[in-house]
């Protein structure tokens, strides 16, 4: 289980976007801005996204062939930044779904239905980061 110092967990609940970086099947970095929420219970970040997206394909391309998927996700801010790695999954979990949502609404806004909703689960096992946010 990761834990984040002071310092990272005020810049992690901050309201600021990030980029998540996941691998095509070629091998080659796809990289979008996104939301996130930190669930530090769990170690876990969540993304909203639809079933449509390029960043599920990615995700269960590399599930579909035996491997487990991973992923990148850096917040930045002027000289402050932070970087999660894990390995990530697709969960269209209708309970996952809310929790995700509810936590999005406390940190960026509130998000509307959609049946196309599924969330992205990054379960951290890395973090890097500004040096003197990891002392």
């Amino acid at each position: 289980m990761v834990s984040l110092t002071p310092e990272q967990h005020v810049f992690v609940t901050e309201r600021h976007l990030a980029t998540l970086t996941t691998l095509r099947p070629d091998g080659t970095p796809h990289v979008v801005p996104v939301g996130f929420t930190w669930d530090p219970d769990q170690g876990v970040l969540r993304i909203t996204t639809r079933v449509t997206s390029a960043k599920v394909r990615n995700i269960e391309h590399h599930e579909a062939v035996g491997g487990t998927a991973r992923a990148a996700v850096c917040q930045v801010e002027g000289g402050r930044w932070l970087t999660f790695e894990g390995s990530i999954t697709v969960s269209r979990e209708r309970d996952e779904v809310l929790e995700a949502m509810r936590r999005y609404a406390r940190r960026y806004r509130e998000l509307k239905e959609d049946p196309r909703r599924v969330v992205l689960r990054l379960t951290v096992d890395r973090v890097m980061g500004s040096t003197y946010m990891t002392r």
